[in-house]
């Protein structure tokens, strides 16, 4: 099985909402699992907003990747990780967390710290709303593009 085959067992996930898929052909075995960061809002409002997901996905290009820090489906919209590195909720081992589910923040507002090559960066709001979510652990390394909080 080539690359190209494996992306397109990629797209059927994405395009079913689909968190694990596993294939099998004679004795080669894939399994492909996702980790889905699940929302903390009322069922309703969950539903609504699969149903929506799933209606703006129907026409959007599988190849395209979002070139911007976030991108919204439905008045969610998810913040990612601009860097690669260590996610900290607070500013000290004592401190409360920036954010917490249900908070409101205002555009500007800190929501964690990304630790980069010794580096501590900010990461703000860029609209006002209110922690949906929060996506990521204190002290977890996360990667580039890597949801960490869910706004509405």
């Amino acid at each position: 099985m080539d690359i190209k085959n494996i992306e397109s067992l990629a797209k059927i996930m994405n395009k079913n909402g689909l968190s694990e898929l596993e294939f099998c052909e004679g004795e080669l075995k894939i399994s492909m699992k996702k980790s889905v960061c699940e929302q903390s809002l009322p069922a309703s409002r969950q539903k609504e907003d699969a149903i929506n997901t799933q209606i703006a996905n129907f026409g959007a290009k599988q190849d395209e990747k979002p070139n911007k820090k976030e991108f919204s489906f439905s008045g969610l919209t998810e913040i990612t990780s601009p860097i690669a590195g260590v996610f900290y909720a607070s500013p000290s081992a004592d401190s409360p967390p920036f954010v917490k589910v249900g908070d409101k923040v205002k555009k500007g507002d800190v929501l964690c710290i990304i630790e980069a090559m010794k580096l501590m960066n900010e990461l703000t709001a860029e609209k006002d709303g209110e922690i949906a979510d929060i996506c990521a652990v204190n002290e977890q390394i996360v990667e580039y593009g890597q949801t960490l909080f869910t706004i509405y």
